[in-house]
């Protein structure tokens, strides 16, 4: 063998040039390293014939040593076309073949006739561990040794770079089958040596399986470097579904079924496009690239790629898992949550800040309709917001990918569809997050109803530092009028602006709310509060004026000429008629608000003459006709808010139980009807009642005190918590102080009154005494 010691003859004969000079052995070993680089073997063009030696020595056409022979018809009888790529040379006449030196094994390996120049490293390897069996090797055998690391480098070189050329070709690559005869050669001799030897076993499969995974990474490299993260994320994923088309098609039937060709490749592009989608995630990201990285990982990939008609069922079927790891995809998440609340807090203070500014002025039917509420919520749930800062990306159909034949590296990502431009700050969010990952969208919520408690109710400190109030805080400033005054004109359409914000505002808060974070109550009930202030402080805006109006005419019921005139209840009629009708403009939940508190406060009106005990009825007679004017404007008030559609029916009852307090005779009625008005009414008192009994005109103590002694038990438990505001009536109503009855008729008592009883004078001054 050539590398075996040998007679200088048997050097001169074998042709070698390194064998008339001593130096030879330095100058072997400096080609050797040259010509065995890897770089050098990939970047330097295959000559078709030329010989390695020449190119070694520098020599064009001559060898340099004159005992040089021409070379043999066995040397010469490569075959270049070789279909398998075995590269086996043939024996030439029936001559025996004889071995070949490093430098044309070198030659052979950059021919690509890698099944015959694995063949010549084997037989090296072979001599080079008989010729040192021990473990100190001899200096020869050292040199054997090196060169075959450096002709396994080179070899290596060769086999990958033939694997990285199979996929781009799309279509059947003949030297793919040297690999795979190279690797069953390598796995034959890494059987054949005793466990110990060095370099084995080679385990050039596992190698394969690398070289594979590096071949795929540089594919995906290559692709839309200097594009946009949209377009980038949509080559990469028509690159892999192109290139796996590639691999079913036309490498992975030249791999025997061992192998398992397809899912080799599928693992190395999976974990290629891994690295590439951890590279980017590792770069700062606004929110639309977050949403869209997010997005792309979680829909479109298993959408678009491990979907795909062509490639899908395999993929799936390696079970190859998520290309983020879950702390990379949380960190995703958490930034972009944080980057999504920072800025839709300032971006609501803006948005307040500029409502703010015109509310002095008239409100238009827009601003009564749609308002502030519309701007920073959002509008249609289906619309999508502008690629913008702060803005989210599109649906998932933003990076999709043409289905095209298999191979076909044309691939064009379809570009994404145009966006509508909706004002809206925080429904997108809410929207476009669940679609990732349920957990992302309950987190995302759970941070935009804090940023909405800290817009309705607190300011965060970075915007607290520029002076800015919540909603309700400028609410309050705007609409509370100093003392009793009036608000201004402008303020009714104002308020009513204001107020049909405050039902978009709840929903919403409740939406966030029902994503089921465990710490979203408290928030929300936040959130309730400072609607339920606004609402009330607009309504009371809205109906000042009206009970304004009405407070002369509730003067003037219950009292003798009401009994006889309906004049002032017909105008109290009126004006509630007239007064709703401008209402038109409220929303349906606000409407019913208000409509239920000037229901509640009408009511409340109606009845505080009565407890105030203008009118004391003198006989039965005239307990019927107050009992009869109380039931028929009771019916006309009925009638009035049950056409308003006033939310509380409970109201209507009240008057009617008064009622029947002056119709009764019987003790024993009239206490089970106390009994109906507390369980109606739970909040009526001892002092209610008696006023209504001196107005019946019980005068008898033994009665009052059976009827009276109903309510005792209620007195003793008046420290339990009251009832909510909408829910209460006797409460806000004071009544006379009870009148203690003389025991005497009133004719007596009116005799007496007309007697002319003695004045007292004052005694006459006596003389003086001396």
């Amino acid at each position: 063998m050539p590398l075996l010691k040998k007679t200088p003859k048997e050097e001169e004969e074998d042709g070698d040039p390194f064998a008339a000079h001593p130096e030879s052995r330095y100058c072997r070993r400096a080609t050797l390293e040259r010509l065995a680089s890897v770089e050098a073997l990939a970047e330097r063009p295959v000559p078709k014939r030329s010989s390695l030696l020449r190119l070694a020595l520098g020599t064009r056409g001559r060898r340099g040593s004159a005992g040089e022979r021409p070379p043999t018809a066995e040397s010469e009888g490569v075959s270049d076309g070789d279909q398998d790529g075995g590269g086996q040379r043939q024996e030439g006449r029936g001559k025996a073949r004889e071995p070949l030196s490093v430098l044309e094994i070198l030659e052979l390996i950059q021919r690509r006739e890698l099944v015959a120049a694995d063949e010549q490293i084997i037989t090296l390897e072979a001599e080079c561990v008989a010729v040192s069996p021990s473990p100190s090797p001899v200096p020869a055998a050292g040199r054997q040794a090196r060169d075959v690391a450096l002709l396994y480098e080179a070899l290596l070189a060769q086999l990958w770079a033939v694997v990285g050329e199979a996929v781009p070709a799309g279509r059947p690559y003949p030297p793919l089958r040297s690999v795979i005869r190279v690797l069953e050669q390598e796995e034959a001799a890494d059987h054949r040596h005793p466990p110990g030897t060095p370099g084995r076993p080679r385990a050039l499969r596992r190698r394969w399986q690398e070289a594979v995974g590096r071949a795929a990474g540089e594919r995906l490299a290559q692709v839309a470097p200097a594009a946009g993260l949209g377009a980038r994320l949509a080559a990469l994923a028509a690159r892999l579904v192109g290139d796996l088309g590639a691999v079913r098609c036309h490498v992975a039937p030249a791999y025997p079924p061992e192998y398992g060709a397809f899912g080799v490749y599928a693992r190395g592009y999976h974990r290629a496009l891994a690295q590439q989608l951890g590279a980017l995630a590792q770069r700062p990201l606004a929110v639309p690239d977050l949403y869209l990285l997010l997005d792309w990982h979680s829909n479109t990939y298993p959408r678009e790629v491990l979907g795909h008609p062509e490639v899908g069922a395999l993929l799936q079927a390696q079970a190859l898992g998520p290309l983020l790891p879950p702390e990379t995809q949380r960190g995703l998440e958490s930034s972009c949550i944080a980057a999504v609340k920072a800025k839709a807090e300032v971006a609501v203070a803006q948005e307040l800040q500029l409502s703010e500014d015109s509310w002095a002025e008239e409100a238009s039917s827009q601003e009564l309709q749609e308002g502030l509420a519309t701007r920073v919520i959002g509008g249609c749930q289906d619309a999508k917001v502008p690629q913008g800062d702060g803005g989210v990306a599109g649906t998932p159909e933003d990076t999709r990918v043409v289905a095209v034949s298999p191979g076909d590296s044309g691939l064009v990502p379809v570009p994404p569809p145009a966006a509508v431009p909706v004002p809206q700050l925080l429904r997108a969010h809410v929207d476009r997050a669940p679609q990732i990952t349920p957990e992302f969208g309950m987190e995302m919520a759970h941070s935009l109803l804090g940023v909405l408690v800290a817009f309705l109710h607190r300011v965060p400190a970075q915007v607290t530092r520029v002076g800015a109030l919540s909603f309700q805080r400028k609410v309050e400033r705007f609409l509370e009028a100093p003392g009793e005054a009036t608000p201004p004109d402008g303020a009714t359409g104002r308020a009513i602006a204001l107020v049909n914000c405050c039902p978009p505002f709840r929903t919403f808060a409740e939406r966030l709310a029902q994503f089921g974070h465990p710490e979203s109550e408290e928030p929300r009930r936040q959130a309730h509060a400072a609607l339920d202030k606004v609402t009330r402080l607009c309504n009371h805006v809205l109906t000042q004026r009206l009970f304004e109006d009405l407070k002369p005419y509730f003067n003037k019921l219950m009292k003798r000429k009401w009994l006889t005139s309906s004049d002032a209840f017909d105008t109290i009629v009126m004006l509630i008629t007239s007064f709703t009708q401008k209402l038109r403009p409220l929303r349906p939940e606000p409407y019913q608000v208000l409509v239920s508190e000037v229901h509640r406060r009408v009511l409340i009106e109606y009845v505080r003459p009565l407890l105030q005990v203008r009118l004391v009825c003198t006989s039965a007679k005239m307990r019927a006709r107050v009992a009869a004017r109380l039931g028929d404007e009771a019916r006309q008030l009925r009638e009035l808010f049950s056409r308003l559609d006033s939310a509380s029916p409970w109201l209507d009852s009240v008057v009617p139980r008064l009622r029947e307090l002056l119709v009764l005779e019987d003790t024993a009625a009239l206490q089970m009807e106390v009994g109906v008005l507390v369980r109606d009414f739970p909040d009526v008192r001892r002092k209610h009642v008696a006023a209504v009994l001196d107005v019946r005109g019980l005068r008898g103590q033994a009665a009052r005190q059976e009827i009276l002694g109903v309510l005792q038990d209620l007195e003793q438990s008046e420290a339990e918590p009251g009832l909510p505001r909408q829910r209460a009536f006797f409460s806000e109503l004071a009544a006379a102080r009870e009148v203690r009855c003389l025991p005497f008729h009133l004719p007596r008592l009116a005799r007496l009154s007309r007697l002319r009883l003695p004045r007292p004078h004052p005694p006459r001054p006596g003389p003086a005494r001396l």
